[in-house]
């Protein structure tokens, strides 16, 4: 199982950086649709049978973010 919310996860890293999903959209080269549907859940970013793999073996899949020191990007 999937423990992290994803949506929920963007949405706030995105509030607490101060940066708009068109932002975001525009640095790492794709659409602000495509941020949008992600935004709100109706875009899978990990992959289902990976999930349903570790499941299986006895895993839940949990995401954790560090922020990196220094430059806000690469």
């Amino acid at each position: 199982m999937l423990q992290n919310n994803i949506e929920l996860d963007l949405k706030t890293k995105l509030i607490e950086s101060g940066t708009t999903q068109t932002e975001v959209a525009e640095k790492v080269g794709v659409s602000l649709a495509y941020v949008n549907r992600i935004t709100k859940g109706r875009e899978q970013i990990v992959n289902k049978t990976f999930v349903k793999m570790m499941d299986e073996l006895g895993y839940d899949v949990e995401l954790t973010y560090k922020k990196r020191e220094g430059n806000k990007s690469k």
